[in-house]
């Protein structure tokens, strides 16, 4: 297991983190982009309520623009692309060249998507990047340490936007069960106990998606 600092730590867990919520995000604005279009001009709020993000936007048509690519809304996909890049940069030697350059990618994807008549099919370009980061990352990251950390950032990340968006209880097992058999075999520091509670609160007979998500938030 190879020893990193605190710092690199750090940067790794949260590259996994951002990359899995701007993979899973945009999943998300694009089945919400489709009902506002077809049905539903106020399904932006509901979109903003289950992701627990404050609603600034004034209109279906302000959030179609603002909640994609605005820089200067924190909870936008691109503010979170960049965060995982600003991540990544500083972990060059540590991921490699070749996988920073996917995000980067994903990023200049982005920007065609701003710009573009049909940003959906440039933001699936955005998600290839985002898989093709987490693959090349597994295959030429030499450190395994390094991998898993990321790795447990992603889970950690996937659980809780599971969890908030109160998703089958099947995904959450696989999702909880993949993260027990992950931590334990990286050098990061996180509180024992919430695994055992997550994995009773997954088996529960009724899902308390309140408590998986109040548990998720406090792994380390």
């Amino acid at each position: 297991m190879g020893i990193i600092s605190l710092e690199q730590t750090d940067g790794l867990y949260w590259l996994g983190r951002y990359s899995e919520r701007v993979y899973t995000t945009i999943r998300l604005y694009s089945r919400s982009y489709d009902r506002m279009l077809d049905e539903n001009a106020g399904g932006y709020e509901e979109f903003c309520r289950d992701l627990d993000i404050p609603n600034i936007y004034q209109s279906s048509e302000d959030f179609k623009t603002r909640y994609p690519f605005d820089k200067e809304d924190p909870n936008s996909i691109m503010s979170n692309l960049l965060r995982a890049y600003d991540n990544a940069i500083v972990l060059r030697e540590t991921i490699g060249s070749e996988t920073l350059s996917y995000i980067q990618l994903a990023i200049y994807e982005m920007n065609k998507a701003e710009k573009s008549q049909a940003p959906l099919i440039e933001m699936q370009k955005v998600m290839d990047n985002i898989l093709a980061f987490w693959g090349i990352a597994d295959d030429i990251m030499e450190d395994e340490n390094s991998r898993n950390i990321i790795k447990v950032g992603k889970r950690v990340e996937r659980i809780d936007l599971y969890g908030r968006l109160h998703q089958p209880r099947e995904n959450l097992v696989r999702e909880v069960s993949r993260l027990a058999g992950r931590i334990g075999r990286c050098n990061i520091h996180y509180n024992e106990s919430v695994i055992l509670n997550l994995l009773e609160l997954v088996q529960a007979p009724e899902l308390d998606y309140y408590s998986i998500v109040y548990e998720i938030e406090r792994i380390l």
